[in-house]
């Protein structure tokens, strides 16, 4: 199936405010990527709204308030090798089954984070 906005088929920004919000405890819990995020999370979370809702076909929300997103560069003061890759898209995926999105939507859109993840890495 050729996908022609991510955004839209998975409904929006409601659903991308339902990730952020079911992804980010999980985060937080994790023993390894959980200390990674500062106290006062909101913040965080609001960013990640807005660049999901870019990078999934929405709005461009992200590139209007912060410039274009240059993610890797935003994360270089973060340790981030590929155990915490795998750990954030572990969290990623649990949030995805959790919100019982399509299977084959849900696994699109885990190919489609895979490479923003392990191309924030700045650590062997």
């Amino acid at each position: 199936m050729v996908r022609l906005n991510f955004y839209e088929e998975m409904g929006g920004e409601q659903t991308i405010r339902r990730i952020v919000d079911t992804f980010y405890p999980k985060v937080l819990a994790d023993p390894l990527i959980g200390p990674l995020f500062p106290d006062g999370i909101e913040e965080v979370k609001e960013k990640q709204f807005l660049f999901l809702s870019q990078f999934f076909g929405g709005p461009p929300l992200y590139s209007e308030r912060f410039g274009h997103p240059m993610m890797r560069a935003r994360h270089m003061h973060v340790p981030i090798g590929i155990e915490e890759a795998r750990a954030w898209l572990s969290c990623m995926r649990q949030t995805l089954e959790e919100l019982e999105l399509p299977d084959e939507l849900r696994e699109a859109m885990m190919d489609r984070l895979s490479g923003p993840a392990y191309h924030f890495m700045n650590r062997t």
